[in-house]
């Protein structure tokens, strides 16, 4: 497996990084044992998820998909080598638990490490921007991570351009840690937000980009089609808002160039973020090794100029 550079971390990363989102939530703990190791099998390495995961549903307090990760490496602990570990803290956990406060970020990273029965976590994210809290507070605060050891790199998550540029800026200034990944929502139907700037910034400062809702909630994959589709999975609710003239442009083009590779068009759409400059990796996931496979199959699809053009054309914001 062709492994790309993970912008300035000294992290390489195999295409296509796994969404741990789903491990404890529409995938039990068996399944989601059965994906990681057939994950691990196919030569792709990096698996993301957060300490908020799954904290959405009913009964859940946010770590369940570290905890699963935890034993799943627990079960063999060679994995760990043959693994990138991306988690994120920020999100509100409850009371004294969020945001990207000193205090919060060092505890919060301990209880990621005893989740996921690890020493040290590869990459560590900041979810959300915090604007209660100021960026040299939080830069100090992973400073303090990567020299104990228990960090290898830091990133963060949908911060824009003025936000990502303020935090490099306070990074140069402070001589502290920089952002060296950055991980935005990019997708053929959201295309916007990424293109507009964020993508040159993240070039010209050489930055990591793992892209996330890469198949916009399940919608590129195909199956919705109409709002009779919706109650197919968890995240119909989402895609309601792509069910317009434009999104079925999208699934028609996708649906030419599947057909023309013998592929589904989720494989389509994950290839097609794969060949955009500037991205890393896009994160997707799956709840079962079915559409694992599919998964997998689209770092080894390679699209056409044709291919990619029909697709620039058909999603053009």
């Amino acid at each position: 497996m062709q492994k790309r550079k993970l912008g300035r971390t000294g992290l390489e990363i195999a295409p296509l990084v796994f969404g741990g989102n789903v491990f404890g939530w529409t995938a039990d703990e068996a399944t989601s044992f059965a994906m990681l190791d057939r994950f691990v099998d196919a030569g792709l390495d990096a698996i993301d998820t957060a300490d908020a995961y799954s904290r959405w549903v009913p009964g859940h307090q946010g770590g369940e998909s570290e905890t699963i990760i935890g034993k799943w490496l627990a079960a063999n602990r060679s994995r760990r080598d043959r693994v990138t570990l991306i988690t994120k803290v920020g999100v509100d956990l409850g009371p004294g638990k969020k945001g990207l406060s000193e205090q919060r970020i060092l505890a919060a990273v301990e209880d990621s490490l005893r989740r996921m029965q690890t020493d040290v976590i590869d990459l560590y994210l900041s979810h959300y921007p915090d604007a209660e809290t100021p960026i040299e507070e939080t830069l100090g605060a992973y400073d303090k991570l990567l020299k104990a050891g228990k960090v290898r790199a830091i990133g963060c998550s949908n911060y824009d351009v003025p936000g990502l540029r303020a935090a490099l800026d306070a990074a140069q200034t402070k001589g502290l840690p920089r952002y060296d990944v950055l991980q935005p929502e990019y997708n053929l139907i959201d295309r916007s937000s990424f293109e507009n700037n964020l993508r040159e910034l993240c070039i010209n400062e050489e930055l990591g980009v793992i892209t996330y809702y890469s198949l916009a909630s399940g919608f590129l994959s195909g199956k919705y089609r109409g709002e009779q589709d919706l109650g197919k999975s968890a995240r119909g609710s989402r895609v309601a808002q792509y069910l317009n003239p434009r999104g079925m442009r999208i699934l028609d083009a996708l649906d030419k160039v599947a057909q023309a590779h013998g592929a589904k068009p989720a494989e389509v759409a994950l290839a097609w973020l794969i060949a955009q400059r500037g991205v890393t990796a896009p994160i997707a996931s799956a709840t079962s090794v079915e559409q694992l496979e599919s998964l997998i199959r689209s770092v080894q699809l390679t699209l056409t100029s044709e291919d990619l053009n029909l697709l620039d054309t058909a999603s053009a914001p």
